[in-house]
């Protein structure tokens, strides 16, 4: 964690110029704004949406979860002395209406997403701001020049995100104010809750209208349905004869009252200016990935997850794993807790979210995920509670490098301690899956059906990757784990600590024995009764990477050497060696195709960080070497500076294809992608500063 300098740090929004610009490209950039409920507002930056999933209010109806698109998108016309101009762009079946693009000037990347047009004389700048507290968006337009009125249609599908809209028996059920309109529900005996158009400025006038065939052309890349029928219940008209400048806005929300929105971002800029300074005077990259992380975290309601240990009436905190269609899941959240919350500083925020899951901790296990439509938790994981217990190390780190210790004493010895004790407990003796440590101390789990750890793509009977057994990054944080335990318990209770020591001792004995492939000079995969699987993969740099490694110096080197000659491009891991007869290169087609190269040689940007770190770790050993590591580190990650500026902007995304131009695919912003990437880049950049001393 970076020392802030002191300053009130800015960022600057960033501009994509659009006029004269070619359409396909700038439809592959996106923009995204969270308002910590699991909401979001997202689209293209020239408005068309592309994916079932954008919305300029995609509403959190159970925040975090039970989400639904509300809010479609608008489609505005300028009436400009006797002409009518369309600001809007959407796709349909064959052929692109209207073509507002045409009079787009630039889309700014800002706290509101901005688009600017130029028509005859007259420049409209359009904000789409989304509220933080509340499922809200305003849409503001100024408008500089000569015009009359502007016209403004809102559409909506009233769906469960997932899902597409059908007119076929379909009819919006309205109820019309006097200055706006209410719909209750799009579909047949639908009860979501309402959405609320209204506005102070304009006159509301009930137009129903469907709009049929709009495609989303990157669902169809991805081979799902990619068509559907949007409906607007009327239009707003805007009278803009009176003055040369107006300022107009139409308001969104979703729920049985409106709300008073807030139409300027002031809470949204100073918190991204605190994350920004937390990085101290980085790089602009950094100080980019600093301000992408306040997308992760949003509030889960703890009250109904047994949360004893959540203070009374305190919401609890949670981190989506990456949008647009994850919710929370169990091994993301502490894989991306250390780069989203402590690299910046946000302690009390980590704690909340470490209170959620240990009040869901049940037979020594945190959820895998929770439920996309709240329903019970699913506890289908064998790597999400140890990597509970490595974000638990790592709070207590750099809480000690922060000078918290003190600080943070009773919530560790209260709340993170014993969680880890229970996770640790009840891996040894046993639970779901027939996950238990075997008679050699590592813990094994799982059959050839189960998906357990993070390779985990299966179609129907059909895991692509069983890792079912030992696997190798599981019995690496197993070991860590309790090598971490002796020393906490160290001088405190000396017995304990000697148990933990010993446990750690067998297990790194045990580790060795089972893992290491001598002939391949690395560590095999996974190992279970039918043998051992020396695939080449990345799991095993956790091996390296990890505060306490079960590996020999030497050993720790041949597995970054082999890692980084067969696995590492510029945007991350390749999942599988090339050379691997399974490998997969590009992660395209439909959804079967897609599964089979997950794991099969796609790259995920999220390993950087192990890898940065077991780097780091073998190559400064001996303090000669530590400065061209770093440089040669600082190099490796120069890639995520241009994908910033690539897919959606300003985040990374989940995976890329393991062939260059390593294509990006997957979730246009994960959490532990820009987590990763994240502590990577500043681990390179303290290391670089201590060598300069």
């Amino acid at each position: 964690m970076a020392k802030t300098s002191g300053k009130i740090a800015q960022l600057r929004a960033v501009v994509v110029p659009c006029s004269g610009a070619n359409r396909d490209e700038l439809l592959k950039l996106e923009w995204l704004r969270t308002n910590e409920l699991g909401g979001y507002s997202s689209s293209t930056v020239i408005g068309c949406n592309t994916r079932r999933y954008h919305g300029l209010l995609v509403a959190a109806t159970n925040p975090p979860v039970e989400r639904i698109v509300a809010l479609s998108t608008v489609m505005e016309q300028l009436v400009v002395g006797d002409k009518i101009y369309d600001l809007a762009i959407n796709e349909f079946y064959d052929a692109f209406s209207p073509h507002g693009d045409a009079h787009l000037q630039e889309f700014r990347d800002d706290l509101a997403a901005t688009f600017v047009y130029k028509i005859e004389g007259v420049t409209v700048t359009k904000r789409v701001l989304l509220d933080e507290a509340v499922n809200g968006v305003t849409v503001s337009y100024e408008i500089d020049g000569p015009a009359g009125w502007l016209i403004v249609r809102p559409f909506t599908t009233m769906r469960d995100f997932h899902s597409l809209r059908s007119s076929r028996g379909a009819a919006a059920v309205c109820k019309t104010g006097n200055d706006g309109v209410t719909v209750v529900a799009v579909g047949p005996g639908e009860t979501q809750p309402p959405l609320q158009l209204w506005s102070n400025d304009g006159v509301y006038e009930s137009e129903p209208q469907w709009w049929y065939d709009q495609k989303y052309r990157v669902d169809l890349e991805r081979g799902q349905d990619g068509y559907e029928d949007i409906c607007s219940p009327g239009v707003f008209v805007y009278d803009v004869r009176a003055k040369q400048k107006h300022s107009v806005k139409l308001f969104a929300s979703v729920g049985a009252e409106r709300p008073k929105l807030k139409t300027t971002p002031t809470a949204q800029r100073r918190r991204r200016n605190e994350l920004i300074s937390s990085v101290g005077t980085s790089s602009r990259e950094i100080r980019r990935l600093a301000a992408a992380t306040d997308a992760f975290v949003v509030r889960r309601d703890v009250r109904s997850q047994q949360a004893d240990s959540a203070s009374p009436g305190e919401m609890g905190a949670s981190i989506l794993a990456g949008y647009p269609w994850f919710t929370d899941w169990g091994r993301d959240t502490f894989i991306a807790l250390p780069g989203l919350l402590l690299c910046t500083g946000r302690f009390e925020l980590a704690q909340r979210v470490f209170r959620t899951y240990c009040g869901s901790i049940s037979k020594g296990m945190i959820p895998n995920r929770f439920d996309d439509y709240g329903g019970a938790a699913h506890y289908n994981s064998i790597d999400a509670s140890l990597w509970f217990v490595v974000a638990a190390q790592r709070y207590m780190q750099y809480s000690r490098e922060v000078g918290r210790e003190k600080q943070d004493a009773k919530f560790t010895r209260d709340v993170l301690i014993p969680a880890c004790e229970e996770i640790l407990r009840g891996y040894r003796n046993g639970t779901r899956f027939d996950i238990h440590a075997d008679t050699d101390g590592l813990i094994t789990g799982g059959s050839r059906e189960t998906q357990l750890t993070w390779m985990d793509a299966k179609i129907g009977d059909d895991t692509f990757t069983a890792r079912y057994g030992k696997a190798v990054e599981v019995n690496a944080m197993w070991y860590c784990a309790h090598a971490w335990l002796g020393d906490v318990f160290r001088g405190a209770d000396d017995a304990k600590a000697d148990r933990y020591a010993r446990q750690a001792d067998q297990i790194a004995a045990s580790f060795a024995n089972v893992f290491w492939n001598d002939g391949c000079g690395y560590l095999n995969d996974c190992v279970n009764p039918a043998g051992a699987d020396s695939s080449l993969r990345a799991n095993q740099i956790f091996a390296v990477s990890l505060p306490h490694s079960p590996l020999t110096p030497q050993q720790q080197r041949k597995v970054v050497d082999a890692v980084a000659q067969n696995l590492l491009t510029p945007f991350g891991l390749r999942t599988l060696a090339p050379h691997d007869s399974r490998y997969c290169g590009c992660y395209t087609g439909a959804s079967e195709s897609r599964e089979r190269a997950y794991h099969q040689g796609t790259v995920w940007a999220w390993l950087i960080g192990g890898f940065v770190e077991a780097y780091l770790k073998v190559e400064g050993s001996d303090g000669t070497n530590s400065a061209t590591a770093a440089r040669r580190a600082k190099k490796w990650l120069a890639g995520f500076d241009t994908h910033l500026n690539e897919t959606c902007l300003g985040s990374i995304s989940e995976i890329f294809d393991g062939d260059a131009p390593h294509t990006p695919r997957g979730c246009c912003a994960q959490a532990w992608s820009v987590a990763e990437v994240l502590r990577a880049k500043l681990l390179v950049d303290a290391a670089l500063q201590k060598a300069k001393k």
